[in-house]
């Protein structure tokens, strides 16, 4: 499971001061009473999500697997963070599977959308677009070049069985498409934004395709959700969590450097900056939310971190087991001077690298750590850290007094990039 540490964040944080408010928070998150309540259906998601629904992917993702080369997945933001993130974290990065997934509509870079198009026309691929309207315009863009490709190989008649569309029940651009050409849909619930939608179909139709047991994830979810229900500080690990960012934010620290020691969740800390990011960063408040990889970025960031403004705290997800290891072997010469490690895993390694980095920051260097202990990275606890990550968000959010279902200022770009492109109407 997940357990927060708060033993060394060089602060004495009186969580009895916070309780009061907590319990309110919490009260108006059960009873749907606080800003942007028309957006809290993920909250009970992985206790009420459709179960028929949920044996419906499962289906159609045995037929892409049995069927396809490549699921092209096209999305943006919340429509593909989640799943590229989970598909990384619980499959590596050097993935032998047979069906690879590729993640489309989430730029606007020629190169990329040209590169990825030479790819695709010697493969055999299936397309899962995933928008609540369908006009989002980069997935949008992607989806009608994609769509193109994958009619000129087949035919329309073959393509329409091999686009699946994640999207709104009852309306939008998309669901108009997909009830008139036939593509199987998934429905993205009204209720539930973006970056809180893992646990729906955006998240776990990919996730199926790619392999993964989404069964546990959502076992993992709820095991969270009946965990992070509880109004007490000291017996929810995500209103912990909240309070600790809370206080730092309050006390002249506004940067939050998320970090991580494992390459294949690199992506999780891309979904966690724009969880945290998009629903706090508000009417002038919210922590800036950053992310790295140690020890990779200990030879970058780490000297701003040890020794530059002291701005920021650091939150620390380490995993104590590895899914794999590797041992250090013998080297006759011994030029590299690493006999000494002969014999000795990698993973313990690398938890000497946590360790000895942990006292660097918060002894010597003076920056705080949070740390988010977790057994073993596999789907259970890998959907009971979703779920932790969006209670807490949505708990420090209300903490900040704003909407942490809204976005926004994500609006203005859009406006200007319409009115310099000539759209209709801006």
């Amino acid at each position: 499971m997940l357990k927060v540490n708060d033993a060394h964040i060089l602060n004495k944080v009186d969580y009895k001061s916070y309780q009061e408010k907590v319990s309110k928070i919490n009260e108006m998150i059960d009873e749907n009473k606080g800003a942007g309540n028309d957006y809290t259906g993920w909250v009970n998601y992985p206790e009420t999500f459709d179960k028929v629904e949920f044996e419906s992917i499962k289906k159609y993702a045995k037929e892409v697997r049995d069927n396809y080369e490549v699921l092209v997945v096209c999305g943006i933001g919340g429509s593909y963070l989640g799943a590229r993130a989970a598909i990384e974290a619980l499959r590596g990065l050097r993935s032998d599977d047979k069906l690879e997934i590729i993640f489309f509509g989430q730029t606007f870079s020629s190169d990329y959308v040209y590169e990825t198009l030479k790819y695709l026309e010697k493969k055999n691929f299936a397309i899962n677009v995933i928008s609540k309207s369908g006009t989002t315009t980069e997935t949008a863009i992607a989806f009608r070049l994609v769509k193109e490709l994958l009619e000129k190989k087949v035919g329309k008649e073959k393509a329409r069985k091999a686009i699946f569309a994640t999207t709104d029940a009852h309306k939008g651009a998309l669901r108009e498409l997909s009830n008139k050409e036939g593509y199987v849909t998934f429905n993205l619930p009204g209720n539930i934004g973006g970056r809180y939608s893992v646990f729906t179909a955006v998240g776990l139709f990919p996730l199926a395709c790619a392999g993964l047991d989404i069964d546990s994830l959502m076992k993992g979810a709820l095991e969270a959700q009946k965990a992070c229900k509880n109004p007490s500080i000291d017996a929810n690990p995500a209103y912990k969590y909240a309070v600790l960012r809370d206080y730092f934010y309050r006390h002249q620290k506004p940067v939050e450097m998320f970090v991580t020691y494992e390459p294949r969740l690199t992506q999780l800390g891309e979904w966690f900056k724009q969880l945290f990011g998009e629903s706090e960063g508000k009417d002038g408040k919210g922590l800036l939310p950053h992310s790295a990889t140690f020890s990779t970025d200990l030879h970058s960031l780490g000297q701003y971190v040890q020794d530059g403004n002291k701005i920021m705290f650091e939150t620390i997800l380490f995993v104590h087991n590895p899914n794999n290891d590797v041992i250090i072997p013998h080297d006759e010469k011994d030029l590299d001077g690493l006999n000494y490690l002969e014999g000795k895993s990698l993973g313990f390694v690398n938890e000497k690298a946590f360790l000895g980095t942990l006292e660097a920051h918060t002894k010597t260097g003076g920056v705080p750590n949070i740390i988010l202990e977790v057994d073993k990275l596999d789907a259970f606890n890998l959907g009971y850290l979703f779920y932790f990550f969006m209670k807490t968000c949505a708990m420090s959010a209300y903490l900040l007094e704003v909407n942490p279902f809204n976005q926004p200022g994500v609006e203005v770009y859009k406006k200007n990039m319409f009115h310099l492109l000539g759209k209709k109407g801006y």
